[in-house]
C-alpha cells in the first residue's frame, strides 16, 4: 500500500464547454507489440503487485505476459491528478467524475477505441455512457471502479450507525454525551462543497437543490455557510488516507467523511472498532474511469494495460483490496478474495443514492447560471483558512 502521497496541487479552473471538445489526438486503430512500459497516474490502492499482500496483485501477470512494465505514480486528489496529466509523460490516469470532464474538455486525453478493449462489452451498461467519460457519444475513458464517500464512524462510541451527516456538519452531542467538536473531519478538496450541498438539500428543501453540482449563488451562499460553521468543529481536513487512518487510531477522531479503502484499513489493523455508512440524506462518489493522455509515450502498453484493468481478477481484486464496487458485474461472484457478498458489502445498492462528482461549471442548464469550479476552490480555501 502507498502511504507517501503529494500535496494538494490545484488545476486551473478555466469554464468548460463539451458542445466544442479541443483538438484530440487521432483515435488508435490498432493495438501494436508493447513499448515494454506504462506510466498511470492513481488512486492508492487501486493498482497493487502484491507488495503488502501477495493475495493483491494484478500487476505482476500483465508485465508477465505483455512485456509491459507498470510505473504508478499516487495523486491524493482529482486536482493533482489533473495537474500531473497537464504536464505530461503519463499514458494513462484512474479519473474521477470531476478530473474526467476537466481533461476531456481541456484535450488532454484522447477518444478510446473501445473495439481495442475486447471486455467492454462486459462492463455495466449503466457505467459505458457515462457522461463524465462519453461527450457527443465517444468515450474518453474505460469505467474502473465507483462507490461511496461514506460516513466512517467509531463503532465502540455509536452503538447504531449515525442516521445523518449531521454529526459532521453541525454541533452536536454524541452517544457519551460530549460535543464533537474538534472530533470530526472533513475532506480537503473542493468537491466536498457537493457533500454539504447534499446534506441541505435533503434539509433545506427551501432552497431548491436538485443537483449538488450545479448551486445558483444563493444555493452556494447557503452552502458555503454552513461549512464555515463546520470549520470550527473539523480536527483535520483529511487528505491522506493513511493518515486520516491514524487519527481513527490516535487523535480522537470518531466521525468523518472517507473512503472504504480507510475503512478496510482500519478494520484490517483492529486498533479500533469502525463501521461505515450512506446516512439518510445519501452522499457523494466516485466512478473511475481509465483515461489515456493525448500524448501518451506508451499508447500500446495503454491499451493492453484498459483491457486487463476489466478483467475479472482484476476487478475482483481491486474491489476487495478498496471496498469499492467493479465496473464489471460478472467480478461481483466467483472471486476468492472478494466473496458472494463483497460487492453487496461494498454498496452495489447504493448507486442511485451516489450523486457522482463531476465538475460544476457555469452554464448548468435550463437557462441557469450557477457558481463554477473555480469559485469552488477559492471558496472552499478562505473557509479552510478561517476567512
Amino acid at each position: 500500500m502507498t502511504r507517501g502521497f503529494l500535496r494538494l496541487m490545484l488545476a486551473g479552473g478555466a469554464a468548460l464547454c463539451f458542445t466544442s471538445v479541443a483538438a484530440q489526438a487521432d483515435m488508435m486503430k490498432s493495438v501494436g507489440p508493447g513499448e515494454g512500459e506504462v506510466a498511470i497516474v492513481a488512486w492508492a490502492g487501486y493498482i497493487e503487485r502484491g507488495e503488502t499482500d501477495p493475495a493483491y496483485d494484478w500487476v505482476t501477470g500483465f508485465e508477465t505476459a505483455t512485456g509491459c512494465k507498470v510505473t504508478v505514480k499516487t495523486a491524493a486528489s482529482s486536482d493533482e491528478m489533473v495537474s500531473l496529466m497537464n504536464a505530461g509523460g503519463f499514458d494513462l490516469v484512474t479519473a474521477s467524475g470531476d478530473a474526467s470532464t476537466r481533461l476531456i474538455a481541456g484535450g488532454t486525453v484522447q477518444e478510446i477505441n473501445t473495439a481495442l478493449v475486447p471486455s467492454w462489452s462486459t462492463v455495466d451498461p449503466h457505467l459505458q455512457n457515462a457522461n463524465w467519460h462519453t461527450v457527443d457519444g465517444k468515450h474518453y475513458g474505460v469505467p474502473y471502479q465507483w462507490g461511496a464517500n461514506v460516513l466512517m464512524y467509531n463503532a465502540s462510541l455509536f452503538e447504531n450507525a449515525p442516521t445523518s451527516w449531521n454529526v459532521v456538519f453541525e454541533e452536536t452531542k454524541l452517544p457519551d454525551g460530549k460535543s464533537n467538536k474538534g472530533r470530526v473531519q472533513a475532506y480537503q478538496g473542493a468537491i466536498y462543497i457537493a457533500d454539504a450541498a447534499v446534506y441541505l438539500k435533503f434539509n433545506r428543501p427551501d432552497l431548491g437543490i436538485t443537483d449538488p453540482y450545479a448551486l445558483d449563488q444563493t444555493q452556494f451562499d447557503a452552502v458555503m455557510q454552513l461549512l464555515h460553521g463546520q470549520r470550527e468543529l473539523v480536527n483535520r481536513y483529511w487528505g491522506d488516507p493513511a493518515v486520516q487512518a491514524e487519527d481513527f487510531t490516535n487523535e480522537g477522531v470518531v466521525a468523518a467523511p472517507s473512503w472504504p479503502y480507510q475503512v478496510n484499513l482500519l478494520r484490517a489493523e483492529g486498533k479500533v472498532r469502525i463501521g461505515s455508512t450512506v446516512p439518510k440524506e445519501g452522499a457523494t462518489g466516485w466512478a473511475d474511469s481509465t483515461m489515456m493522455h493525448v500524448n501518451a509515450p506508451h499508447p500500446n502498453c495503454a491499451y493492453l494495460w484498459m483491457e486487463n484493468s476489466i478483467q475479472h481478477s482484476t476487478q475482483g481484486g481491486v474491489a476487495a483490496w478498496f471496498g469499492s464496487v467493479p465496473s464489471v458485474p460478472a467480478a461481483c461472484t466467483g472471486h476468492a478474495l472478494l466473496g458472494e457478498t463483497g460487492c453487496k458489502t461494498n454498496g452495489i445498492d447504493n448507486f442511485n443514492r451516489i450523486h457522482f462528482w463531476r465538475t460544476p461549471v457555469a452554464e448548468c442548464g435550463g437557462g441557469r447560471t450557477c457558481v463554477p469550479y473555480q469559485d469552488w476552490v477559492s471558496s472552499y480555501l478562505a473557509v479552510k483558512g478561517g476567512v
